[in-house]
């Protein structure tokens, strides 16, 4: 009857009615049906109608569907319909994934996608990105379930790292003393323990990179003085020094992830009293102060001081003048970043919790012992809060209900992901795994399950745009209104509890993350621009504002700042951060720092940072602020601009888009 169809690409080819019966069949099959003879006899119905509508014209696949559609409803089978037109829908996503891909590929061939700005512009970062790219698309069209993945295509939420989904976990706390003590194997061979402090920062740094080769998020030694002290007990100062510098040089020189990227690296120390421990300490943050070999600012690794009262938060503690030196330091290289152990909810565990730069924090556990080191988190999901508020229509009780059901909706992704995760073998994670780095992971053979372990780690439920989303509900946000200021604390401790029932429901170590949205500050805006247009206080930047923060374009002096963001911290056990911006670097001032921080404190912050500006011309290695294009001094137009980029040091031209208008808004704090 018919000899030829139209393909979507324009190609005529043969055509064939069996192929409309098997469409048939499968989809009755689908919802229980198993009659072929009434699929042969459905498609006699649509090639009559073929017939009559196009009378010997070429029509096309489509044509053909949409006929098949109307024979299924009009004789009745309204279940074997509906089944048919999801499988269309099905197939008609996974070929617009290929053709996305393909314009996706397109672009990466140019220049690396931006999101995170530790990936370089190298072809082996190129590969990376196609790769991932290829991934996302594979993982929504294939193994994601179909409200998950509806959900992240629209902007409901937003799947981190959605390229890994099924291949590794986050991040993890490095026993970083058990492999020098006892030695490693990377792969290629045993690596036996060190005897000098420059071995056992070498090896300190390959073991960042090597880990980083297992899993996509940072890396870090939750307690480096204390895991570094009993290996460079038999050096001298100087030795010590040379080892910390050469760390630093390794760490942001030594590339991961096929040479896309240096190591995302994170060291916390501080509160090791004993000389072998504050040897560590000194020297690590006074190779930082020294920079690179020209005086570049180091980008990794990020350090992290921990602030303990007893031991360096007041004069006369034993280790108070390396709380004065890591001012010091943080007043001229931006690192180190302070955490508060005495904060309401990091006391309980003495001076145990240790954070990442990029904030996450992983301590209670309901699977095994409440410790940092051996464990980390598993993945994370954000909800776009602001969107929320702008369907609420300032209707609170309708805001809370929306909340309420994608908070589920997220919790429920995250255990699909941790389902997915646990059929990842031993060997499939060989560093982390097989080498015993993972609580739950030491006694497991090569093609065990790694479930035994991940079930110490964390599922985060993230969020961003508290502020503009208080803007959405009440026409201010936080830092305007005290009123907002109550809804917003509201608004978190309502999650929190939700994302606590998960705990109780799955047994498992849900926590509830200060999501660090570093290409998804954009990504949402501009789906929420395209949807509800400009509104203004909410989608008329390029960027939402960072988890629960005040928006940096708002004028506030830093007290204030940290006032309103305090009481925050509490409610974000998976992590959290709040930041206060500077003019310029406080090197000069290390009292105003050291006020601050006590400030913080006071507040009730658990990990904090300052910003500023540190500008480098590589012409001459001046170091300061240079805000015209060539320097002053040598006239150089090549400047190196670092700046802090949700936790972690970067050059601005690295930074995406959005984050480029965030950094170009940052209002300095008074």
């Amino acid at each position: 009857m018919f000899t030829t169809i139209k393909k979507r690409d324009g190609r005529e080819v043969s055509f064939d009615d069996s192929k409309i019966t098997d469409a048939i069949y499968k989809a009755a099959k689908a919802v229980g049906g198993e009659d072929r003879e009434l699929a042969v006899s459905l498609t006699l119905d649509v090639l009559r109608i073929l017939r009559q509508e196009y009378n010997g014209q070429i029509f096309g696949v489509e044509d053909v569907q949409d006929v098949v559609e109307r024979v299924l409803i009009e004789r009745g089978h309204a279940r074997t319909a509906k089944a048919y037109i999801l499988y269309r829908d099905k197939r008609t996503r996974m070929r617009e994934a290929k053709t996305e891909l393909m314009d996706i590929v397109e672009d990466i061939i140019r220049e690396t996608d931006r999101d995170n700005a530790n990936v370089g512009n190298s072809p082996s970062a190129k590969m990376l990105q196609i790769a991932s790219a290829a991934s996302r698309n594979f993982y929504l069209s294939r193994m994601i379930d179909e409200d998950f993945s509806l959900a992240h295509r629209r902007g409901d939420i937003h799947i981190h790292d959605l390229d890994f989904y099924a291949t590794t976990i986050n991040c993890l706390q490095i026993p970083l003393e058990e492999l020098l003590r006892n030695g490693f194997d990377n792969g290629h061979g045993f690596i036996r323990p060190p005897k000098r402090p420059a071995s056992a920062t070498a090896l300190s740094a390959i073991i960042l990179q090597s880990s980083q080769n297992d899993m996509y998020g940072g890396q870090s030694f939750p307690f480096f003085d204390t895991q570094m002290a009993p290996f460079i007990d038999r050096g001298s100062e100087e030795d010590v020094y040379q080892a910390m510098e050469a760390l630093v040089y390794n760490l942001n020189s030594l590339h991961s992830r096929a040479g896309s990227q240096v190591p995302f690296s994170s060291l916390n120390l501080g509160t090791d009293t004993s000389d072998a421990g504050r040897m560590v300490t000194r020297n690590l943050l006074l190779a930082y102060d020294a920079g690179l070999g020209k005086g570049e600012n180091p980008i990794f690794p990020n350090v992290i001081f921990r602030l303990k009262k007893g031991i360096n938060f007041n004069p006369g503690d034993p280790n108070y003048d390396l709380f004065q030196l890591a001012v010091r330091v943080a007043g001229k290289r931006l690192n180190p970043t302070f955490s508060f152990m005495d904060s309401s909810f990091n006391k309980e565990y003495g001076d145990q919790v240790a954070y990442m730069g990029c904030r996450t924090r992983v301590m209670a556990n309901r699977r095994g012992p409440a410790v940092t080191t051996k464990r980390g988190n598993l993945s994370f999901t954000t909800i776009n809060l602001p969107r929320l508020a702008i369907k609420a229509e300032r209707n609170i009780k309708k805001f809370y209900s929306l909340l309420d059901e994608l908070t589920e909706l997220t919790v429920n992704q995250l255990h699909h992901r941790f389902r997915v995760q646990c059929r990842l073998r031993v060997k499939d994670i060989p560093f982390v795994m097989g080498q015993g780095l993972y609580m739950g992971s030491e006694d497991l053979k090569p093609e065990d399950s790694i479930e035994p372990a991940i079930v110490n780690g964390t599922l985060s439920v993230g969020i961003i745009g508290l502020a503009e989303a208080l803007v959405a509900l009440t026409g201010y946000h936080h830092g305007q209104s005290e009123d907002s200021q109550a809804l917003g604390l509201e608004i978190i401790g309502h999650i929190r509890e939700k994302v606590d029932e998960a705990c109780e429901r799955f047994d498992l170590n849900y926590t509830f993350l200060a999501t660090p949205a570093e290409g998804l500050c954009a990504r949402f805006v501009k789906m929420d621009r395209k949807e509800y247009k400009l509104v203004p206080g909410v989608t008329d930047r390029e960027y939402y504002t960072n988890s629960f923060h005040i928006p940096v374009y708002y004028p506030i002096n830093m007290y204030d700042k940290v006032r309103l963001e305090g009481p925050y911290h509490k409610y974000f056990n998976a992590g959290h951060i709040s930041y206060v911006e500077l003019a310029s670097p406080p090197q000069h001032n290390p009292q105003a720092v050291e006020d601050l921080l006590r400030h913080m404190a006071d507040c009730d912050m658990g990990y904090a940072g300052i910003n500023y500006p540190v500008d480098f011309c590589c012409g001459c290695s001046l170091l300061g602020i240079i805000n015209d294009p060539q320097c002053p001094r040598c006239g150089s137009a090549d400047i190196r601009r670092v700046r802090r980029i949700t936790g972690y040091l970067s050059t601005v031209d690295r930074f995406n888009d959005g984050k480029v208008a965030e950094l170009r808004d940052r209002l300095p704090h008074s």
